[in-house]
């Protein structure tokens, strides 16, 4: 009998093993392809609001410029660790930004002074202690595939 349920259990787990990836690829953005990239957002305070990811192509010019962006996807917020999906053009080097949309208003929001009120991230968790990063500090690469890269949600206060 041991045998029969460790049998059926393994079953199972193959199925949603097989299962899984489809699942998740039905919610990436981007057009659907062989290569995706999942982002794990980890450290966040609460599930209020949304978290928006942001994917980059391999270019300082475009990165955090006004209609840089390659891709863009809101999830619910979910604590301590939300998780996004892309379609990735093909393997290479990207760069992704984060923020939790506490408030879910779609602005990155800020105190009189600049400072950030919600919380942010970048890809390699790269520093920001005086301002933004430097391009070459958030590039990774994808491999072809599916790729996965954690950034963890940085707050001021």
């Amino acid at each position: 009998m041991k045998a029969r349920t460790g049998l059926m259990l393994a079953a199972i787990v193959s199925a949603w093993a097989v299962a899984a990836p489809t699942m998740a690829a039905e919610s990436c953005a981007g057009r659907p392809g062989a290569d995706s990239l999942t982002v794990h957002v980890t450290g966040l305070r609460n599930a209020q609001g949304e978290v928006a990811v942001t994917l980059y192509p391999d270019d300082a010019r475009r990165f955090l410029a006004p209609g840089g962006k390659l891709l863009r996807q809101r999830v619910k917020a979910e604590a301590p660790v939300s998780r996004a999906c892309f379609w990735v053009p093909a393997p290479g080097v990207y760069a992704v930004t984060v923020y939790h949309d506490a408030n879910a208003d779609r602005d990155f929001n800020r105190n009189p002074l600049g400072l950030p009120t919600e919380g942010f991230g970048v890809s390699n968790d790269a520093p920001t202690k005086f301002g933004l990063p430097a391009f070459e500090m958030v590039r990774f690469r994808v491999k072809a595939g599916q790729s996965m890269i954690a950034i963890k949600m940085r707050y001021a206060r």
